[in-house]
């Protein structure tokens, strides 16, 4: 029998992480078009607001019923306004364990949303769900990605070498591929002991995005 992760919401100081809703759709299409976002994920580009809406409506929910993982739409606690997304995907329930992936708006940059939702997204996992390990994997090229992983306390384990396929652009504004190498990181529940507790009191997407900028 497949496990599958809760339907539930959590809360930090300043953002809340749900499943999307009709609304983030707009918000969605914008930050996936995003140059960034293009370079590191393998999200379609142009990204379209059909794309979003799939993504939002019935690839983000099939994450989670399918037992692969669980998507999280970032909104500010006060405005609701999509900040990112969390994404728990490659989930191994004999292991408990699960991999890590994460996007931030443009817009919201620089603001630590990131780290403060994938640590957030962290506590959850190893206090609630009782897992056993969390795994990230950030480009080589992509420095913003793995200082979110140091700030959450994640070690870096080692490289995949060829791993991953970036995307760069060309001097006709066009985007090409680019082989890369992923530097694999870790995070154990006694890896969190140092961390600052920013969660609240209660207690996504389907496209890897090692990518953050926040």
């Amino acid at each position: 029998m497949t496990s599958t992760f809760p339907d539930i919401s959590i809360s930090t100081e300043r953002l809340v992480l749900r499943p999307f809703e009709e609304a983030d759709i707009p918000a969605l299409a914008d930050m996936m078009n995003d140059e960034n976002v293009i370079a590191w994920t393998r999200a379609p580009y142009p990204y379209s607001l059909a794309d979003a809406r799939d993504q939002a409506l019935r690839l983000a929910p099939a994450e989670r019923t399918t037992g692969r993982g669980i998507v999280f739409a970032v909104a500010e606690f006060l405005t609701q306004r999509l900040v990112g997304i969390v994404h728990l995907c490659n989930t191994d329930w004999r292991l408990l364990a699960t991999e890590a992936s994460y996007i931030v708006a443009p817009w919201a940059r620089g603001e630590g949303y990131a780290s403060e939702s994938v640590l957030a997204v962290a506590r959850w996992l190893f206090q609630d769900q009782k897992f056993e390990r969390l795994e990230l994997r950030t480009a080589a090229g992509n420095t913003a990605a793995q200082q979110v992983a140091q700030k959450v306390g994640c070690i870096s384990e080692g490289v995949l070498r060829h791993a991953w396929i970036a995307r760069t652009q060309t001097e006709d504004g066009g985007w090409t591929d680019l082989r890369t190498d992923l530097i694999v990181w870790s995070l154990l529940a006694e890896d969190l002991d140092g961390a600052p507790d920013r969660s609240g009191p209660d207690g996504f997407g389907v496209y890897p995005s090692y990518s953050d900028w926040g």
